[in-house]
């Protein structure tokens, strides 16, 4: 049997974090070897694995970037709500390391993203795409990394801004539908996530994944082997 991956978790008090450490405890393919939060040195704890995964905050990412640099350890980045100055460090850090980064590690999201790309291709500009997301009050930005997502792959099929409506209510752990609305009819495409642990075995399977990978950007599409063919 292969060694497990030893994982360093980064934001593991966060609801997602104490999600994977709940799911790697029961999954002998998964070792986390440190945990660090707010306030914690990143350095230390990312010397000893095979593989970063950071749910924290998008503030930490030239912490988190600089330390893997240094100690050449892929990440997984799940974190959401980057600048465009912070995507740029995860980009520059992608040129010497291998990088799953993905607004959404679900399994039916990243079908959801490969749907709505074909749907725009086939039905084209006489339908109208739009996009609402809802999650839980708690969620600090909005639109969603996800909502965002899906917005950048209608742009590149559809070359137009997409509208995106935000809904912030109750304890909703994420929903995001896609409307085309055409002459005298509509498609939608919807994903409801019931639990974070689809968002956790995501995040899991891309840590085992990018392991030995060659330096890179991967999305999570890649990882699933569905990527649209460039």
């Amino acid at each position: 049997m292969k060694s497990p991956v030893r994982v360093t978790l980064i934001g593991a008090r966060g609801r997602m974090g104490q999600t994977i450490v709940d799911l790697a405890r029961n999954d002998p393919r998964i070792d986390i070897v440190a945990q660090c939060d707010l306030g914690d040195a990143i350095e230390p704890a990312i010397k000893n694995c095979d593989v970063a995964i950071d749910f924290s905050n998008s503030t930490s990412i030239d912490e988190i970037c600089g330390a893997a640099l240094r100690h050449h350890k892929p990440l997984v980045i799940g974190t959401t709500g980057h600048s465009p100055e912070q995507r740029k460090v995860i980009e520059r850090a992608a040129k010497s390391l291998p990088i799953v980064f993905a607004s959404n590690f679900s399994v039916g999201v990243n079908a959801l993203f490969a749907l709505s790309r074909r749907a725009a291709e086939i039905l084209g500009s006489e339908f109208a795409p739009r996009i609402v997301e809802t999650h839980h009050k708690m969620k600090k930005d909005a639109p969603s990394g996800t909502a965002k997502t899906l917005g950048e792959i209608l742009k590149e099929s559809l070359k137009t801004e997409i509208p995106i409506e935000s809904i912030r209510e109750g304890d909703i752990v994420g929903e995001h539908m896609v409307t085309f609305v055409g002459p005298g009819e509509r498609l939608e495409l919807t994903h409801r996530a019931g639990s974070r642990e689809i968002f956790a075995r995501g995040a899991l399977r891309g840590g085992q994944w990018i392991v030995g990978k060659p330096a890179g950007l991967y999305s999570m599409q890649e990882v699933l082997g569905i990527a649209p063919t460039k």
